[in-house]
């Protein structure tokens, strides 16, 4: 006989433990498991290992609401975040529920039956149960591999080339010449690790610019309330500073994206001084928040620039050679090692083959109901983050959302909860709506917002919470 469970969450990163925090915690009448197809837990913190990783957002919103983070640095690294939410895990009794090495592979749901088979691997063996609800938050990329261009006569490079996603364990940079290709948030935050791993020199050689803002590494606005004040209370107060402060920085930012490019400009002439040519290297033909923003803390990528242990280069490659790069401009970079930080290849839903009574759902037809489910597939729902703040901040409404609507259906004797749109709502932009290259490579894919509340994701906390926390009986999602 098949086991069956209420809930079954897919993924055990930061979203899957959020999920279970906020639909298991203190519900021992609930059966669910999460399923996670690595060896261990921690979704990206425990995938990447290359040299510097760490957030790119501020841990105060990053970090759960209900465990606070309370590390010094506000961007963390990588191995902190992993302990943290380890931690986490172990604290409120989430890992005795984490499956490893689990694969889901499909789920089909039945509407006879009002429930999904999910088929899923262990260790290579296939298996099935079922539950009633299937809460995917397996992030949104393919672990197994990122974006790898293929650039002529790379074949005939002497030196390593490696992809930050597969960093090898036994790579030394000491005394060598390294250029990151890539100009995202996975390349300036090598460049200037491999510089404090001794590295000769390091050039990031980028198509085009990206808008790069130091921030500091601590806060101590926090560090101070937490000084003077009870500590619930100065973590409440912390977060919601940070909060406030994001959502404000990227209103400024759509609203009058000229004075922010000034002000990023003056932030960055000062880290460097006068002589820098930012109008080539750092200033990008798009609109602040356009694409994300890459943060540095306290300045460090542009130390590195400014004593000339490290270079940006901006160009295209016309071809490898066994000593480097030769550019379309005609110029050479030489390297020892080339690093491809070119991004990701996206994977919603943890790459799940989904299904309704045997047909195919395919996300791209659909439109996004409060960001977390899909419009006519019942009893699923699926956690993406915010394009312009912490990942957390966005995948912790959705879990409390689901939360509510299990709850609810509990209550009431419901079995079956289903987002019906109107007739004339009318699809839009795609659910992540940035023009980064990771986003428009997939984007026909994804799925779409609708025009209107509760089918557009707002990029703004507040009104989100406000969509997320409102009545779940609205007309549009459909109990039987």
């Amino acid at each position: 006989m098949n086991e069956h469970l209420d809930v079954l969450i897919v993924g055990a990163g930061l979203s899957g433990i959020g999920a279970a925090y906020r639909i298991g915690h203190d519900r021992p009448d609930r059966r669910w498991a999460i399923f996670e197809a690595r060896d261990s837990i921690g979704g990206t913190w425990d995938l990447f290992r290359y040299p510097g990783i760490r957030s790119d957002s501020d841990m105060t919103t990053l970090g759960f609401p209900f465990h606070p983070w309370r590390g010094e640095k506000t961007i963390a690294d990588g191995a902190d975040i992993l302990a943290y939410l380890r931690d986490t895990a172990r604290t409120f009794g989430i890992d005795r529920h984490i499956r490893l090495r689990h694969r889901v592979v499909a789920a089909d749901w039945s509407s006879a039956d009002a429930r999904w088979t999910v088929r899923y691997e262990v260790d290579g063996v296939s298996a099935q149960l079922t539950c009633r609800f299937l809460f995917l938050c397996a992030g949104y990329y393919d672990y197994a591999h990122g974006h790898a261009p293929e650039w002529p006569d790379m074949g005939v490079f002497s030196g390593r080339i490696v992809h930050p996603q597969a960093w090898p364990g036994d790579l030394s940079v000491t005394g060598r010449r390294v250029v990151v290709i890539g100009s995202g948030a996975t390349a300036v935050t090598l460049v200037p690790a491999l510089v404090a791993q001794g590295a000769a020199h390091v050039t990031m050689l980028q198509r085009s610019p990206t808008f790069i803002v130091a921030m500091p590494a601590r806060d101590r606005l926090g560090a101070a309330l937490h000084r003077v004040l009870p500590t619930r209370l100065a973590d409440t107060l912390t977060r919601w500073k940070s909060i406030a402060y994001g959502i404000g920085s990227y209103t400024l930012a759509r609203r009058r994206p000229a004075l922010v490019k000034r002000q990023i400009a003056k932030q960055q002439r000062a880290a460097l001084g006068e002589g820098y040519d930012l109008a080539n290297h750092l200033t990008p033909n798009y609109n602040p928040w356009d694409q994300r923003l890459c943060l540095v803390p306290d300045g460090d990528l542009f130390a590195v620039l400014r004593d000339g242990r490290a270079t940006i280069v901006t160009d295209t490659i016309d071809r490898f050679t066994p000593d480097g790069i030769h550019l379309t401009s005609g110029d050479i970079l030489p390297a020892d090692v080339i690093v491809t930080a070119t991004g990701l290849r996206l994977k919603l839903m943890g790459g799940t083959t989904l299904s309704i009574d045997g047909r195919l759902i395919e996300p791209h037809r659909h439109l996004v109901y409060k960001g977390a489910m899909l419009s006519d597939v019942p009893n699923m729902a699926f956690s993406t983050g915010y394009t312009n703040a912490s990942w957390t901040l966005r995948s912790d409404l959705s879990a409390r959302f689901v939360a509510r609507l299990l709850d609810h259906k509990d209550a009431t004797g419901a079995t079956v909860a289903t987002p019906v749109p109107d007739a004339g709502e009318q699809a839009t932009t795609p659910l992540l709506d940035l023009n980064s290259g990771y986003i428009q490579r997939v984007a026909e894919w994804l799925p779409r917002q609708g025009k209107r509340v509760p089918w557009r994701v707002q990029q703004n906390y507040v009104r989100d919470a406000l969509t997320m926390r409102g009545r779940l009986d609205d007309g549009v999602l459909r109990f039987r």
